[in-house]
């Protein structure tokens, strides 16, 4: 894998609280000038994105339910709306892990559906927060996330417990063979990680040092 094909595997995230106007900027001008995916951020700055990435092939690419999933399903659809509206490009929702340990799986999926839906063709990525389930779950929302519509499976949010692991990236892309692909997240900061999470499977990583992964990598 070349530099720049590395470089359109990554999208190039920012989610912390205390994110300003200019760490907004900064990441709009690394992911440019770095030929990123994406850049993956909190929903109040997608309008801001999405103008300051006009005219580049870079994506907006806001969180729905971040970080918990524990926000309603209405508020999830409405989030989902306004960040299309706003020029959202894709959009990584969390599931209600919740009622997924609660024995609710026909909500869960009925959830990512309604995201899906009021996200008309922009592709949605469904983190399920690995490190909080068993492999049976794992498999049940890949599943779910087939049926649904959607078009990632996302390992993490990078604020729970435990981040993108290469046997769960393998077990995600087993689950779902090509017909949807893998965003590992969390966790990975060395061009080490991003070769191993890629070779288990991975077509997408989320991490905020993709700068530091490319100046790893070979040129």
């Amino acid at each position: 894998m070349t530099r720049i094909e590395l470089a359109r595997a990554i999208d190039h995230t920012l989610l912390r609280a205390d994110a300003a106007r200019v760490d907004m900027e900064a990441l709009c001008d690394a992911a440019i000038e770095h030929g990123f995916a994406s850049v993956a951020i909190n929903p109040v700055w997608t309008a801001f994105c999405a103008q300051r990435l006009s005219g580049s092939h870079v994506g907006v690419d806001p969180t729905i339910g971040f970080p918990l999933g524990a926000t309603t399903a209405h508020v999830k659809v409405e989030e989902a709306r306004e960040a299309v509206a706003n020029g959202a490009t894709e959009l990584d929702m969390v599931i209600n892990i919740g009622a997924l340990k609660s024995g609710y799986p026909e909500f869960v999926e009925q959830e990512i559906a309604s995201v899906v839906q009021a996200a008309q063709k922009t592709p949605v990525k469904v983190i399920m927060e690995a490190c909080c389930l068993t492999d049976a779950e794992k498999v049940a929302v890949c599943e779910m996330c087939m049926r649904a519509g959607a078009a990632f499976v996302k390992t993490s949010t990078g604020f729970g417990p435990g981040g993108a692991t290469i046997e769960d990236v393998r077990l995600l892309r087993q689950t779902v063979g090509r017909k949807l692909g893998v965003k590992a997240a969390g966790g990975i900061r060395t061009y080490a990680d991003a070769c191993a999470m890629l070779e288990a499977g991975a077509d997408r990583l989320g991490t905020s040092a993709g700068v530091q992964i490319l100046a790893e990598a070979p040129a």
